[in-house]
């Protein structure tokens, strides 16, 4: 049954909490508690907080009671710096099983989505910035078709490995990757092939960049017939000819460089039925993840023609 304006699964990022692997269930429930709080039904278990991977069935278990008792759902699971095409091949290859197993306990957790991307750990440099986009991170090769074959062949594995477990995996569009752009993103979903291999046009991840960046409608209009999944943040942004220079900040959904109105009327135009999350980086980012959650159902309300 399509979803609703009211029942879309809008999900809370959880960028701005403390890694909690190690926690209690019940600092996992102060956090969920926190999200429900601020109007979420869905949260995204980023898994720079908490990596299901990596938890133990029991602990699992522990974290499913946690949701249910918030009264949340959960949109994905977004893997973050995982590269199967990392340089250093001992690193690739962890990553691969760490997403493998990532895919498994989704499917035990009933999440439907997992996110993969090919971006690598923060620099030093990014480290110590104040906005880590501002810097340079690691890139792939440009051109390697090898280095290109090898990453379809570890996301199909992952994507093979996720269609047999009934989950979704979203590849995030970031930078320097072979997911960096419009074109390359989508042919690199269709060079994997799959029905539950999409992609998530998360545009912030681009327009943030101090440089030209591609038209942000334009990289829609390529990659949402693939999408499954979305995050979805913004940033103010501006150039000085005189100087070259660029600027960029993180701004409420509704108030930044990329109109999300338009965005999400193209997206569901093109057919886009994921579900979101919402995202933002500094100040109380949740509170401005649910601003960003109420201004996306408005939109929402008048694209599906729900009465409000």
């Amino acid at each position: 049954m399509p979803c609703t304006a009211e029942d879309w699964p809008i999900g809370a990022a959880l960028l701005q909490f403390r890694p909690a692997q190690e926690a209690s269930p019940g600092q996992w429930a102060r956090v969920f508690r926190e999200v429900a709080a601020e109007g979420f039904t869905h949260v995204d278990l980023t898994d720079t907080w908490v990596r299901p991977g990596d938890l133990t069935a029991g602990r699992r278990r522990d974290l499913a009671l946690a949701l249910k008792e918030a009264g949340l759902g959960v949109t994905a699971v977004s893997t973050v710096r995982r590269s199967v095409i990392d340089p250093d091949e001992e690193t690739a290859a962890d990553n691969l099983a760490y997403l493998l197993r990532t895919v498994e306990a989704a499917a035990d957790l009933a999440v439907p989505v997992v996110g993969v991307g090919l971006h690598r750990p923060l620099t030093a440099a990014q480290h110590t910035a104040v906005w880590f986009w501002t810097e340079p991170g690691a890139t792939d090769p440009v051109g390697d078709e090898k280095t290109w074959a090898l990453a379809v062949e570890r996301l199909g594995a992952i994507g093979a490995h996720a269609a047999r477990h009934g989950v979704q995996v979203s590849l995030e569009m970031y930078e320097d990757t072979y997911l960096g752009t419009a074109e390359s993103a989508a042919r690199l979903c269709r060079d994997i092939g799959l029905p539950n291999v999409g992609l998530n046009p998360d545009l912030g991840n681009l327009v943030r960049l101090h440089r030209p960046v591609e038209d942000w409608e334009r990289m829609l209009e390529i990659t949402a017939p693939l999408a499954n999944y979305w995050h979805i943040k913004n940033y103010y942004r501006d150039h000085d000819p005189a100087t070259g220079a660029y600027f960029t900040v993180p701004a409420p959904a509704e108030s930044g460089f990329i109109d999300y109105r338009r965005a999400l009327t193209l997206a569901l135009a093109a057919g886009f039925s994921g579900p979101v999350c919402v995202e933002h980086y500094g100040g109380d980012g949740l509170s401005v993840s649910a601003r960003n959650r109420d201004y996306l159902r408005r939109i929402l309300a008048t694209t599906l023609g729900d009465p409000r």
